[in-house]
């Protein structure tokens, strides 16, 4: 959930390169504070983060600011609620478990999901077989359990995203080329097509055997959505806009497939959310400087073309559909136990590049999103639903999530902070400033954003909600960018390569507040290292301190789950894997971790998801191999199809590296983590 856009590009091309490009493409024009000034006028340069852990002092102030004098706990005084013996950093060929558990693949790029699906051939790959098979590079998960309305931790529907492809990885023979022209040479009509395929999205039924390990059924539930022949329906506010309108659509209200699906959400009726993430690099051509989009697609980075799909589709060639696009960005709700059900991409929760989109309920029952955009000193968004879910009828929550308010954070270096509603006609969103209405508005909510005055962050990613307190988790991946003088209370570090988690707490513990109070739960980084000046509970380990924070997730407990994404900068980040951590965020012991799970060379990790019982942690395992193994290849150099940093999950010399959802569960059963 998730991850450094640069992954997505053709085989050869410096991601470090790339990603540097792909973040000047589109980066934010406005000179609106970044929550590094802000998190600095906070707490003072000195002592950046003291009361870094003031959590309980935050929540209990009536005005909702943190107490800014309190220091770090120099020991733990209570138990951790995390029992499991920690593992060490590291970096090899295989993944690692806490002693005491069990790693178990579900399901595997290729892997058939309908039941005439072929047997995967990595030599003889098709479209038509891609289109039946588990798509690539796994992200978010989400566990539906059946039956509906059920807490079912033996038996359900697994939701999965396929956010992008590595065709060096995926497709024997193209090796890694210098240029993007050397390696689109590459690539041929048939190769696009099964690229396409394997993006989207997909649902699996699943159920534990006698011997309670996980197994994939290819019963009614199952099916896949691709970027080929999947349509998906365009809803709320701007379907039916002329912006959205294409040759092949001239109503824009139907779009075939959806793109980049990062990190995502479950709804309290039973339907799944999925964050259209990096749309930007899909797209080639030229635009005309004069044109009605230039300055919305400049603002998005649009085109960046890491793919060669627009050579062969001419939807993905903006010179030839500049309105394409706009049709990606967006949110989109899938019911999965509806096998028939048609995707819709819910237009109200604003365009941009969204990382995750995690709901949770107002004081009144309105509808609430939580949503990120993970790029360098983009924005964290909240929507609020105008509807009320009601919990006696499913039929009737189902377009909650059309009409409603947008809003975008602003953190205040007080600890205090505010929601600023993307409303047409208040403020600076006016017909003077280009916007002819809402759509207008939610199309460029970037735009929009810049002009209400947002906080420009580091890396928004994973929002979460912890479902005992209510307290809502952000997560910063990192910022490199991030000068000196751009410092703010929230963003405390230049040259920030290893991310924070900011807590925000709603006024009231009411999700739809306008206003919240905020602190910093960690500071990510080598806490040993005085120029990371990485923050944590002194009990912390020398295995317990991560780098980039990405995806998470809170079991029913409470307890919070991190995992990270460093990219090709691991060594450099922290010198191991990435993993999942459990971190504390109560008590005395807050902002403690311990390294629980740690992935194969080049794997980042994704969707981490709990069974309703606490006994499965689902987990994707995303581009095995991919990133920065170069030791591990027999060249020394970049990983390809024929000499991969590893060969995770099958170590099979006839099988590339598989992108793969595992299930990690206690040996001989029980809650993890107990």
């Amino acid at each position: 959930m998730s991850h450094d856009p640069s992954r997505q590009l053709p085989p050869g091309v410096s991601r470090a390169q790339a990603y540097e490009a792909s973040q000047d493409a589109g980066i934010n024009p406005s000179s609106n504070d970044t929550i590094a000034s802000v998190i600095a006028r906070r707490y003072g340069r000195r002592d950046v983060l003291k009361g870094l852990l003031a959590g309980t002092a935050l929540a209990a102030a009536g005005t909702g600011l943190a107490a800014a004098g309190n220091s770090l706990p120099a020991a733990a005084e209570t138990p951790s609620r995390f029992h499991f013996k920690e593992i060490s950093h590291g970096v090899d060929r295989t993944h690692h478990v806490a002693e005491g558990y069990d790693v178990d693949v579900v399901i595997r790029w290729g892997d058939p999901v309908s039941a005439d699906a072929p047997a995967f051939d990595p030599y003889n790959q098709s479209a038509e077989a891609q289109r039946k098979q588990f798509g690539y590079n796994n992200d978010y998960t989400a566990f539906m359990p059946l039956p509906l309305g059920s807490n079912n931790g033996n038996h359900g529907l697994l939701f999965v995203n396929h956010e992008y492809t590595n065709e060096e990885l995926m497709f024997p023979g193209l090796g890694r080329q210098d240029t993007k022209e050397a390696a689109f040479a590459g690539m041929t009509a048939d190769l696009v097509a099964i690229e396409m395929a394997a993006h989207g999205l997909s649902v699996v039924e699943i159920q534990k055997n006698p011997a309670g390990k996980w197994q994939v059924l290819r019963g009614k539930y199952n099916r896949r959505i691709d970027g080929i022949g999947s349509l998906c329906d365009v809803t709320g506010p701007v379907a039916g806009h002329p912006r959205l309108r294409t040759k092949a659509d001239p109503g824009g209200r139907s779009v075939i497939g959806t793109l980049n699906n990062c990190a995502g959400g479950v709804t309290p009726w039973g339907t799944v959310l999925s964050g259209e993430e990096n749309f930007h690099g899909y797209f080639w051509g030229k635009l005309d400087t004069e044109s009605a989009e230039a300055r919305n697609h400049k603002r998005y980075g649009v085109p960046d073309n890491w793919y060669a799909w627009g050579k062969y589709v001419d939807r993905f060639d903006i010179a030839k559909e500049p309105n394409e696009p706009n049709r990606f960005g967006w949110v989109v709700e899938l019911d999965p136990y509806d096998p028939t059900a048609t995707p819709k991409k819910r237009t109200a929760l604003g365009r941009f590049k969204h990382e995750g989109a995690t709901v949770t309920l107002a004081a009144d029952n309105r509808v609430v999103v939580y949503t990120g955009d993970d790029e360098r000193f983009e924005y964290v968004y909240r929507f609020v639903s105008a509807g009320r879910f009601d919990p006696a009828n499913r039929a009737a929550n189902m377009n909650l999530l059309d009409s409603g308010t947008l809003y975008v954070a602003r953190y205040n270096a007080d600890g205090s902070g505010e929601w600023l509603p993307l409303l047409h006609g208040q403020g600076p969103l006016t017909v003077a400033n280009g916007f002819e209405s809402q759509a207008d508005v939610l199309i460029e909510a970037r735009r929009a954003a810049d002009l209400l005055g947002a906080t420009k962050m580091d890396r928004p990613e994973e929002i979460e909600v912890n479902p005992k307190t209510g307290k809502v988790y952000a997560i910063m991946t990192n910022n490199s960018r991030r000068k000196a003088d751009q410092l703010d209370a929230a963003n405390t570090r230049a040259a920030n390569e290893w991310g924070q988690i900011v807590e925000m707490v709603p006024t009231g513990n009411d999700h739809a507040a306008s206003r919240f109070a905020w602190s910093l739960l960690l500071q990510a980084g080598d806490p040993n290292d005085p120029k990371v000046a990485g923050k944590y509970h002194a009990g912390t380990s020398a295995n317990g301190w991560f780098a980039c924070p990405d995806n998470a997730v809170f079991d029913s407990q409470g307890r919070f789950w991190v995992g990270t994404d460093q990219g090709e900068a691991w060594a450099k980040a922290s010198g191991t894997a990435d993993g999942i951590w459990a971190v504390e965020t109560e008590g005395p012991q807050r902002g403690l971790s311990k390294m629980f799970y740690r992935n194969p060379v080049g794997a980042e990790i994704c969707g981490p998801t709990f069974a309703p019982d606490d006994r499965t942690l689902f987990v994707a395992v995303q581009h095995p191999a991919a990133d920065g193994g170069e030791k591990f290849t027999q060249s020394g150099k970049g990983s390809t199809f024929e000499d991969p940093a590893t060969r995770w999950p099958d170590f099979n010399e006839k099988m590339p590296p598989r992108p793969s959802v595992i299930a990690i569960t206690k040996r001989g059963g029980g809650v993890l983590g107990s």
